[in-house]
């Protein structure tokens, strides 16, 4: 089990006192659906084995944990933001941008906000920005899984409409499968269309 505390890290400020959520990201870089975003506060009394970086875990193992998290934390929140977003905004302040929604969506206030990567999005908390924090802290972890497994649910939802893209098997990530689909029937309504493959194939059809 890795820190569920901020033990680890001699650079954190360490009190009893703080209540502090794992935050992450999921589907920067994939050509469409919305950017995903989850927080968790996670209870240290209740801890959950086989936390990880969730680029590192099973679909199947992801699926199981997800449910847990949401069961044995003291608090989570899911937010996103949309594709008119992430091309109004570019997709790295669309991320932050899903992160901050994340945390202000948690029924418990944060005091301090781990954040994976290497930048933080403005908050009235203050936060710390943690490189490969998905797989060295729980609670972000913890957060990895929430924001995967929402976004895998939210392009199974969206090959319903499109079936034509097969979101369900690639997710919007930019596969050969999906670029093929993508010059057969062009763009779809939720394609990001300030990404490269997408924007070129509209500059085609102008």
């Amino acid at each position: 089990m890795k820190n569920q505390t901020l033990g680890l890290f001699d650079d954190l400020p360490a009190s009893p006192d703080e209540i502090i959520c794992g935050v992450d990201e999921a589907g920067r870089g994939p050509l469409a659906g919305p950017v995903f975003a989850a927080a968790v506060i996670l209870d240290v009394s209740r801890p959950i084995e086989g936390l990880r970086d969730s680029k590192k875990l099973t679909e199947a193992k992801r699926d199981m944990l997800a449910p847990l998290i949401k069961q044995h934390a003291l608090a989570w929140a899911i937010a996103e933001a949309s594709e008119e977003e992430i091309d109004k905004l570019n997709i790295l302040q669309a991320s932050m941008l899903a992160m901050r929604r994340a945390v202000e969506a948690l029924s418990t206030v944060p005091t301090l906000a781990l954040i994976d990567g290497n930048r933080c999005p403005v908050m009235k908390i203050q936060s710390i920005a943690i490189v490969g924090g998905d797989d060295k802290v729980d609670a972000i972890s913890a957060a990895s899984i929430l924001a995967k497994t929402a976004r895998d649910a939210a392009l199974v939802t969206l090959h319903a409409q499109y079936p034509q893209y097969c979101f369900d098997q690639h997710k919007g990530y930019g596969t050969a499968l999906h670029l093929e689909r993508l010059r057969e029937h062009g763009p779809s309504p939720v394609h990001r269309r300030s990404f490269a493959p997408v924007r070129a194939l509209l500059e085609v059809n102008l």
